[in-house]
């Protein structure tokens, strides 16, 4: 027995001299933890110097821009840049409406489709999951062009000018689907879904109750990226809008920029009043106001998604 508890203790203390060594080769010693905090700040304040710019720009007095350039401290400031995209877009409160409407709306409804989709594909019970898994590889490879997904859009579907033409057409991506269905099958055990199905646990009680929860940092992942693409879409605005009623916040924006630019090459078209209205307009701060408007509410919005952002990129980008 003696010897037999020599023999324990001496694996014992072999066991905690390993672990040891394993902690102090994983440590950061504190100055080069500091060094490192100290090198990722400036990072960071690099990062956001430029739109933190952007922001001053877009209240620099257009003459005072014009005369001294760039500067971080304006010689005058100026809020005319925004009164004129409040002015010349009347209806900017409505499509910031239908800007978050479609974006809420899309995102909720990419995630459900992307997400019973990818969790299928994930099933190694499930009969066609070949079959499907090649449905969403075509597209990544073959495209119809735009003429297809237009006639398909307005002749086959008839979304012309509603509200489903700005949603639809980006609700599934196959790379969202590759991604969360890689996710599903590294982070949702097959001994968990057994044993909620000998429970009793119907198909979407168990994807509503259990993979959902458990699923949480790839879900919010492609949240984000559909939230990021729905809020700056304008092309399929421009595509399949003529009517005022859906005009997103994106697509209004670049109306207005557009008409100013217009005015701005063709004022002498309009004689004296012309000329001197043009030379009035805000040509450089507004196109900074434009970028203010158009990225405030996301970079509000992203905090909410950073929390498994991370997370669940990494776990979901791991190839088979």
């Amino acid at each position: 027995m003696s010897l037999l508890n020599l023999k324990e203790r001496s694996a014992a203390k072999k066991l905690k001299k390993m672990e040891e060594a394993q902690c102090a080769y994983n440590m950061i010693k504190k100055p080069t933890n500091v060094l490192f905090n100290a090198i990722l700040a400036i990072l960071a304040f690099m990062s956001v110097i430029p739109f933190i710019f952007v922001i001053i720009i877009s209240l620099t007095d257009e003459q005072s821009l014009v005369m001294n350039g760039y500067r971080f401290i304006p010689e005058k400031w100026s809020l005319y840049a925004y009164r004129y995209i409040v002015d010349a877009g009347d209806n900017i409160i409505r499509s910031y409406g239908v800007t978050i409407l479609v974006t809420i709306t899309g995102t909720v409804l990419g995630l459900l489709l992307t997400g019973t989709y990818a969790y299928a594909l994930s099933r190694k019970t499930y009969a066609f999951r070949s079959f499907f898994t090649k449905v969403i590889t075509v597209p990544m490879l073959f495209s119809g062009g735009m003429i297809a997904n237009y006639l398909i859009v307005t002749k086959v579907l008839m979304l012309k000018n509603t509200i489903w033409a700005l949603i639809l057409p980006l609700c599934l991506n196959s790379y969202n689907i590759i991604v969360l269905r890689t996710f599903f099958k590294t982070s949702i055990p097959d001994a968990v879904v057994e044993s909620a199905k000998i429970d009793g646990a119907s198909e979407w009680r168990l994807f509503f109750k259990i993979v959902i929860p458990m699923a949480m940092p790839g879900l919010a992942t492609i949240g984000l990226f559909l939230t990021l693409g729905y809020w700056n879409d304008w092309f399929n605005a421009m595509m399949y809008m003529d009517d005022k009623k859906w005009i997103p916040l994106q697509y209004l924006l670049i109306q207005i920029e557009s008409s100013m630019d217009w005015l701005a090459s063709n004022k002498a078209m309009m004689g004296v009043d012309g000329i001197q209205a043009a030379a009035n307009l805000p040509k450089e701060t507004i196109k900074m106001a434009i970028v203010v408007i158009s990225t405030l509410p996301i970079i509000f919005a992203y905090p909410f998604f950073q929390r498994y952002f991370v997370n669940g990129l990494t776990i979901g980008a791991v190839k088979e």
